[in-house]
């Protein structure tokens, strides 16, 4: 908060109109407490999963944070420079400030783009075939933002972007800049610019138009869980934008395990929102999850330190989740089930 200007405090850490939803992301973790098993051998613990090909050392991937160089002059450089170092994945941001091909020469392991579907669907394509010739491993189509979420913040703060920096993936183009307006220019380019009349046509137009693999972010229900599988999704996050689009939606946490069941392993299953130990980790795989992400933690880290804020961070959670691990006698997120948790109601 010291390093950021108000509005770039205020646009990261902001939810949508009460931040009921963001709040409640972080809560649920509350709700349900560990049940450890004792006498078992977690002499060697092993916290690594695989992700669509890709094995990391513990179950924590990236995010996709817009405009991080609001936080870091190095911005998305630095943070992929940190998931490089890791071993995990960095999710690249649409919205980075960095454009894709700097960001995958400094994550060459393992990197993702996350897509939004423009207005302009060759703008959308030309994304994809981008992403594509930089190296990433998977496409993740965000599906929470056909319109913008009233993020009053924003709108109390006039959110800019300030001289100098743009949104590289578009430099030359007018969609590289916010525009001019009253309120949020986010809010503006959003209406702008976003096709607010996407349906699983998309899906199926993505599906068939990329080699990628093709992951959903956003899932919240069985049902569009079960309809993503159907559409071909290869992976699905569960997802409410970080409390940032719909207040009052679901904690994510809480909704995780019902779209777990509906898709009953035939595809991974991520969930991002709220975490912020290492015991939230290991209580979403014990729900069902393959992996989380984090957005919010890692940012911090990056506006406190740059990329090295960004590695302690993750290192703090790798070590916090193989002491969980340990210490709930499950050496493995193999060893984890729904026994491994209790409502704590």
């Amino acid at each position: 908060r010291e390093r950021l200007s108000r509005a770039a405090y205020d646009y990261f850490a902001g939810g949508a109109e009460d931040e009921v939803t963001l709040r409640a992301n972080r809560a649920a973790y509350g709700r349900f407490w560990l049940r450890p098993r004792v006498m078992v051998d977690v002499g060697r613990v092993d916290a690594s999963v695989e992700v669509l090909g890709t094995r990391i050392p513990f179950p924590v991937l990236l995010a996709p944070v817009a405009f991080q160089r609001l936080a870091h002059p190095d911005g998305e450089r630095a943070t992929a420079r940190a998931a490089h170092a890791a071993g995990t994945v960095m999710v690249a941001s649409t919205l980075a400030t960095c454009c894709i091909e700097e960001i995958a020469a400094a994550a060459p392991a393992a990197l993702w783009f996350q897509l939004y579907v423009y207005r302009d669907r060759e703008l959308t394509r030309e994304l994809v075939r981008r992403a594509e010739a930089a190296g990433c491993r998977a496409l993740c189509l965000t599906v929470t933002v056909p319109v913008q979420g009233k993020r009053e913040r924003d709108a109390r703060n006039a959110f800019r972007l300030p001289p100098g920096l743009e949104m590289a993936n578009f430099t030359g183009l007018r969609q590289a800049g916010l525009p001019a307006a009253e309120g949020s220019g986010l809010d503006a380019l959003i209406s702008r610019e976003f096709d607010p009349t996407l349906t699983w046509e998309v899906v199926d137009q993505l599906r068939a138009a990329t080699r990628l693999p093709l992951v959903l972010k956003g899932i919240a229900t069985p049902e569009d869980a079960a309809l993503a599988v159907e559409h071909g999704a290869d992976a699905v996050i569960v997802s409410n934008h970080g409390g940032r689009q719909l207040d009052g939606a679901e904690p994510t946490l809480l909704a995780l395990p019902r779209v777990a069941d509906a898709v009953a392993g035939r595809v991974p299953v991520l969930v991002d929102g709220g975490v912020r130990r290492g015991t939230d980790v290991v209580k979403a795989l014990a729900l069902g999850a393959r992996a989380v992400l984090i957005g919010r933690p890692y940012l911090w880290g990056l506006a406190a330190g740059g990329q090295a804020g960004v590695e302690r961070v993750l290192a703090t959670l790798r070590a916090e989740v193989e002491r969980t691990l340990a210490l709930l006698g499950r050496p493995t997120p193999a060893a984890l089930d729904r026994g491994a948790i209790s409502p704590a109601e």
